[in-house]
Order: structure tokens, then C-alpha cells, then sequence
């Protein structure tokens, strides 16, 4: 597994309101008083129904608030900086062909992340295949070189990746959400099409067999929050 970025929890949400007039996205201001959660599903929904009407600046809006998150997830899930970027790249032409198929019964941050998941997925299927067909090749052809052992021990980043290469893939997608990306369970339960307690058993194994393959004690590992 290539480097893999991993970067603190996302901090924040970014919430997006209809404007006046002709059709376009701004920044919202919330209301005193005014219930968040009913911001943020306003202006998701505005979000989408600029997508869905072919309005481009709707789509560049959408790539300045969430393209550089969805790098981050890409890079994490993919471990190469060069397949993200085609990952979130075939993401944006994904939306933009099956916009006509989103019905609003998630959220449409949860539906366009969904999309990038999968294509993640996907790319990584391929790229195992192109490996696996590279090794059968050198296998029938002459020997190659062995590469000189490194001179020091590796770091505790190369040890969690290798050790993220471990688990399942469900289980790794589920650490990097929740842990990496600051998902909520039951946003990854939208992500994944799982059910929130699945999404909470998946994490506990997960950490499980980190801690197992990393020999960390039970008591260093912080327990994480739905």
C-alpha cells in the first residue's frame, strides 16, 4: 500500500443557501434562533436542485466546498495522490450523468460521497487486477533483482498502513471515515448502505484488529463517539 495521507477529523461543515434572482449558491448566515439542522437541509437541497437544472456554477461551488475533503477520502482509500485525483475526477462526471437518478432520500452530500466511494472501489479492483497481472508476467519472465533491504525500521505511519492493508475493505472504509474523516456513524451508514449499528460494529472490529496487529494496549485507544 502506497502512502497514505492521513489527516485530522474535518472540522466543520459548510452550509450553502439559494440566492435571488438567477439561480446560484452563496454562503448562508444562520438565522438567530434558527434551527442548524434546517440550514443544512435547505441548503443541501439547494445545492442539488443546482445540479440537477445543469447549472455549472452549482458544480464548481460543490468542487470548492467539498473537493478538497474528497482528495483526502480518495488518497486515504486509494493511498496513491495520482488515483484520487482520478477518483474524485470520474466522481464529478458520475454526478453529473446520474443527477437525474437522485431522488433526495439521503442527503445529497451523503449521495455524492457515496458515488466516490464506490469509484474508489472500484479503481482499487482494477488496480489489484493490473498488479496481479504485472506479477504473473515477471513470474514467466526472467528473475528480477531483490530491491536492498531498508538501512531503519519504519515509521509508525508506514505501520498503520500496513496494518489498515490488513483489515477487510468494509473495515478500512469504515476506520477512514469515522476516524480520519470525522464521518458520524450515521452518516457512513448513508455512505455504505449499512444500518448505524453495523456501522459501529464494523469500527469496533476494525480497532480491534489494528490493536491486535499493531500490539497496541487496550487502555492507549481512545474510544470514539457516534
Amino acid at each position: 500500500m502506497s502512502s497514505v495521507g492521513l489527516m485530522p477529523r474535518w472540522g466543520h461543515r459548510v452550509t450553502l443557501v439559494a440566492g435571488q434572482g438567477e439561480p446560484r449558491l452563496e454562503p448562508a448566515e444562520n438565522e438567530a434562533g434558527a434551527n442548524p439542522m434546517t440550514h443544512v437541509l435547505r441548503e443541501d437541497e439547494a445545492l442539488a436542485a443546482g445540479c440537477r437544472a445543469g447549472e455549472l456554477r452549482a458544480y464548481e461551488r460543490l468542487y470548492e466546498l467539498q473537493g478538497a475533503r474528497m482528495r483526502n477520502l480518495a488518497r486515504n482509500l486509494l493511498g496513491s495522490q495520482n488515483d484520487a485525483e482520478d477518483a474524485v475526477q470520474d466522481t464529478f462526471l458520475k454526478i453529473q450523468r446520474g443527477i437525474g437518478s437522485f431522488r433526495g432520500q439521503s442527503s445529497f452530500q451523503t449521495w455524492t460521497f457515496r458515488i466516490l466511494v464506490n469509484t474508489c472501489h472500484d479503481l482499487r479492483r482494477s488496480r489489484m487486477r493490473r498488479n496481479e497481472q504485472v506479477r504473473k508476467e515477471r513470474e514467466d519472465g526472467p528473475p528480477a533483482l531483490e530491491p536492498r533491504a531498508p538501512g531503519a525500521s519504519p515509521s509508525l505511519r508506514l505501520a498503520l498502513e500496513q496494518a489498515l492493508a490488513q483489515l477487510t475493505e468494509h473495515q478500512r472504509d469504515v476506520f477512514l471515515l469515522y476516524e480520519v474523516e470525522g464521518f458520524r456513524h450515521a452518516e457512513i451508514a448513508g455512505l455504505l448502505e449499512i444500518s448505524e449499528a453495523a456501522s459501529k460494529n464494523t469500527l469496533f472490529q476494525a480497532k480491534k484488529n489494528l490493536r491486535r496487529v499493531l500490539g497496541t494496549p487496550r487502555g492507549v485507544e481512545a474510544g470514539g463517539a457516534p
